[in-house]
């Protein structure tokens, strides 16, 4: 607070100060127009060289019509006039001078050159008792160095400048020359005319005396304007300050309150029913009591948010009811399963026999058997790879060959990179099971292609009957394949649904086909980070 008052007496003093050197810029400028450098003053040389009554009254008409028109245009200057110092004479005056006109009693503020500045005093125009600058400067006239002109500030102005308070405080002003004496005061008990402010010596900005708190500015041209404010009133402002900050500290205070109880009743309240309701839900109470908060948006939120919970709460009642059921045909499943440790230990003592007894294709047909089975019940682990399914493809296509004594032709090539990477078990027995039973005849042809173009991309192509592009838009379709009870879109759907789930939509399968040339099944998949598997 002390600092903001600093600063507002400070911002006061700048702006007096810089009053009083405009208009002490303004007299200067004024004068120089009377000098001998000016018309005016090349007149007044003129008159006081001529001797012919006619032409001196036509310059005194002149020089007065100047003057009159440089002081119309100058609003802010008062009394002006030339001043013969040797005779004690004034001319040209444009307003009345009072009979004690003598510019030497005047104080001094300043010179520059042959011009004097002085500070504020009471103007010689006995009509006009208020404070003016003003300036007196020597003619420059060449046969008459005594002459001067003499000049005034205008109506109240510098009375004016001294008053200014743009903050309301009982300031009071000194001006101090360049030496630092006191040329004009407001306060002549404590800081009397003609004295000298010690405290200009040292050179600071800022002090206390006498009682008072001063605050000086100093011009370019050396002399002071100091504002002075009693410690009282300084005091006093001060204490203003901190009533007043008290007051809005408070209102400030009461608002808040204010504002927060209007927040815990328009919103928190709300919000701790919306918390309530919520906490019930995650203890599975899907049914509570009606609750009313008489605000509309809440109401609507909360009616929202019971139906959603209505609705929830239905849901895991269907989910418990569903998962209730696959239980009861899980148990059921399980009574009727074969053993699969039971039918490959009997498959493997049915290769024994075949190999001491000399069977030997009975030998391969059961060996093949096996190990199909191994892969596909899941025997081998969690993980498959590209080498696995190739694996167990051929185990299958054995198995037929020798099933229905088919001649097809098959041929496998896999990249040597890719037989390591995971991928999910049985995708491709489907595939080839659909191109023998629905496309190939007994002399066809089946290849199986697989290799890494910034993805795992698998080709089955056949050379067998084909397929419309009907027939190819029905197998893509799951609820097409959903209500086939046998046939080659069983399969298809198993492996999309395969896909779907371990890929999560990045895998796709397409299919090409030409009625009476073959066709093609492609696979693409994603290669993970690792070649740790999948598990599935």
């Amino acid at each position: 607070m002390t600092n903001k008052i600093n600063a507002g007496i400070q911002g006061n003093l700048k702006q007096i100060k810089l009053s009083l050197e405009n208009t002490i810029n303004n007299l200067n400028h004024v004068s120089q127009q009377l000098s001998f450098q000016g018309s005016v003053g090349q007149k007044l040389d003129q008159l006081l060289n001529e001797n012919e009554p006619y032409e001196r009254s036509k310059l005194v008409d002149a020089i007065g019509i100047e003057l009159g028109s440089i002081t119309f245009t100058n609003p802010n200057i008062g009394l002006t006039l030339y001043y013969y110092q040797d005779e004690g004479k004034v001319a040209f005056e444009n307003l009345r001078v009072d009979e004690s006109f003598d510019p030497d009693t005047l104080p001094l503020l300043f010179s520059y050159h042959s011009i004097r500045y002085f500070g504020p005093h009471a103007s010689y125009n006995p009509h006009d008792n208020q404070l003016v600058l003003s300036a007196l400067r020597q003619g420059g006239l060449p046969d008459r160095q005594d002459v001067y002109i003499y000049i005034e500030s205008g109506f109240k102005l510098a009375q004016n400048i001294l008053d200014y308070d743009q903050i309301g405080r009982s300031l009071s002003h000194l001006m101090l020359d360049k030496d630092g004496k006191i040329v004009y005061t407001e306060l002549s008990d404590a800081f009397a005319r003609n004295t000298l402010f010690e405290e200009h010596i040292s050179g600071k900005e800022t002090g206390n005396k006498n009682g008072y708190y001063w605050y000086k500015s100093t011009t370019s041209q050396g002399w002071s304007v100091i504002s002075v404010i009693k410690e009282s009133e300084f005091n006093r402002e001060r204490d203003r300050w901190i009533v007043q900050l008290s007051s809005f500290t408070l209102l400030f205070l009461v608002m808040n309150l204010t504002l927060g109880w209007l927040l815990w009743r328009m919103v928190y309240k709300p919000l701790k029913n919306f918390n309530k309701e919520i906490k019930g839900m995650t203890n599975n109470h899907y049914q509570s009591e009606s609750l009313k908060m008489k605000i509309p948006e809440f109401d609507h939120l909360l009616h929202q948010f019971k139906s959603m919970k209505s609705q929830v709460g239905e849901l895991f009642l269907e989910v418990e009811q569903k998962e209730k059921r696959r239980a009861d045909l899980e148990i059921e499943k399980l009574l009727y399963q074969i053993n699969p440790h039971f039918l490959m230990n009997t498959l493997d003592t049915a290769h024994w026999l075949a190999v001491m007894n000399g069977q030997s294709e009975i030998d391969r047909l059961v060996v093949s058997l096996n190990n199909l089975l191994y892969y596909n019940l899941g025997k081998q682990g969690k993980h498959s790879t590209v080498r696995d399914e190739l694996d167990a493809l051929r185990h299958y296509l054995t198995l037929q060959q020798i099933r229905y004594n088919f001649e097809f032709d098959v041929r496998i090539d896999a990249d040597e990179e890719v037989l390591d990477y995971p991928i999910p078990r049985f995708i491709l027995q489907p595939l080839v099971e659909n191109v023998l039973y629905h496309g190939l005849d007994d002399t066809g042809s089946i290849y199986v292609d697989v290799h890494f173009r910034e993805e795992l991309v698998f080709s089955i192509r056949d050379n067998g009957a084909g397929m419309s592009e009907k027939t190819i838009r029905n197998l893509m379709q799951p609820e097409h394949v959903e209500n086939e009870i046998v046939g080659m879109g069983i399969g298809m759907n198993y492996v999309k649904r395969i896909l779907a789930s371990y890929y999560e939509g990045r895998a796709s399968m397409e299919i090409e086909s030409i009625v009476g040339e073959g066709t093609t099944v492609t696979l693409r998949l994603p290669v993970h980070n690792s070649k740790e598997g999948i598990d599935i």
